[in-house]
């Protein structure tokens, strides 16, 4: 079995995402792959730079899957959330002006 999560947390070239394609069709039918996407099925053409690898992928992904849409806020921010520390601002950062830069 093969995990996969935060697929698509960064957009991929048509040459990066080629040997994920791979290794989709390597897999197919064989073993297991669990996939963790914040994306759905619409956006993988723009993740993957190729809108039509992506139909190929999800057409082998989706053949035999079982999905699970989880909606709702995310584990960490809730987390964040109990602990009091979502909200609340940064001090700001103190700036220097070209004046008071040393030479």
């Amino acid at each position: 079995m093969l995990i996969l999560d935060e697929l698509g947390y960064l957009p991929m070239s048509r040459a990066e995402a080629s040997p994920f394609f791979r290794l989709v069709i390597r897999r197919y039918e064989r073993v297991s792959l669990i996939l963790a996407s914040n994306k759905g099925f619409a956006d993988w053409g723009e993740v993957l730079g190729d809108t039509v690898m992506a139909t190929a992928i999800l057409d082998r992904l989706l053949h035999h899957a079982t999905t699970i849409n989880i909606k709702g806020e995310s584990y960490r921010l809730k987390e964040k959330r109990k602990a009091g520390l979502r909200g609340k601002t940064k001090p700001p950062t103190p700036s220097i002006s070209k004046e008071e830069v040393p030479t």
